[in-house]
């Protein structure tokens, strides 16, 4: 069987909701994971199928995008949040954000497709302060190097019902009363995963978004601390945020990385923070000026 879009990530807390909006579209999808057995609610979908795949082994990344369309198209919604210290980052970034999409580029050409929708992250830059934004401004340098049909989104913060950064400071902040805060300061600009999603499904249908890069961004800029106690009014509890100076969140995320369980907080994520995690004074809003989508706030989470 031939399908219109492959999926690469599609298994994730983004993937989810851009598969549902796919189909919804009438869109056919293959979505390849290391975890088939999850996303029963896709598996309801008629045009959805998931398949046991590892997307790192090439010989199974070129089956993946035979089976795809000619005038199909491959999404990479592929990222990781954590790994450990080296230069210019450590081999998990290395493998998620720079050796995959050169595969899948080269998967692609072999089977001659040419429309690749790409997931990067807004302040992705190889030379930025973290291993993070190095491997994912290295990711963008091999898609713009590319001779596909590409699009790179670089979204903000993504937020939703089921999101793994607001849903985990409402976690913790019904398990502490009180609560230090480092990096209290640093600025975001949470971006809907229902209008991130909706942009890629639009991008597909627009020729003028191929060759261009797009900052995805919602309409308000917020404090770390500001995040933080709206997470705790959504959970409906009373904890106190107390800013701490930023040696004491190092010390925390150094703590964090050693713990047993996921990680909540690296001093990989502390380094990002060094920038403002915003659109640029010069930059344009994607999703109002291009996509024209009228972007979701984050209270509407309540």
């Amino acid at each position: 069987m031939q399908y219109d879009i492959l999926l690469i990530g599609g298994n994730g807390f983004v993937g989810r909701v851009m598969a549902a909006q796919l189909q919804f579209a009438g869109y056919s999808v293959l979505i390849p994971s290391s975890r088939p057995n999850s996303g029963r609610e896709l598996r309801m979908l008629p045009k959805i199928y998931i398949e046991d795949a590892d997307v790192h082994d090439f010989d199974e990344l070129q089956s993946l995008c035979a089976r795809i369309r000619p005038n199909g198209a491959v999404i990479n919604l592929v990222g990781v949040l954590h790994d450990k210290p080296a230069q210019p980052y450590g081999k998990v970034f290395k493998a998620a954000h720079v050796d995959l999409p050169k595969n899948i580029i080269t998967a692609m050409q072999v089977h001659g497709l040419k429309r690749y929708l790409h997931m990067s992250a807004l302040g992705a830059d190889s030379k930025g302060p973290s291993m993070y934004q190095r491997s994912k401004g290295d990711g963008e340098a091999a898609v713009k190097a590319s001779n596909l049909d590409w699009t790179i989104f670089r979204p903000s913060v993504i937020f939703g019902e089921q999101d793994q950064f607001i849903n985990l400071f409402a976690k913790l902040t019904k398990l502490f009363p009180a609560m230090p805060l480092a990096n209290y300061q640093a600025r975001f600009q949470p971006v809907s995963v229902d209008d991130v999603a909706t942009a890629f499904i639009k991008a597909l249908t627009m020729p003028q978004t191929i060759h261009q890069s797009y900052d995805l961004v919602g309409p308000s800029v917020y404090t770390m601390k500001e995040i933080v106690e709206f997470a705790a009014h959504k959970a409906k509890t009373s904890c106190a945020i107390i800013p701490v100076p930023a040696f004491v969140g190092y010390l925390q995320a150094l703590a964090f990385e050693f713990l047993p369980g996921p990680t909540l907080m690296s001093r990989d994520n502390i380094a990002s923070m060094q920038l403002p995690n915003i659109l640029p004074s010069n930059g344009i809003d994607a999703l109002t000026e291009v996509f024209k989508i009228s972007r979701r706030r984050l209270e509407g989470m309540q």
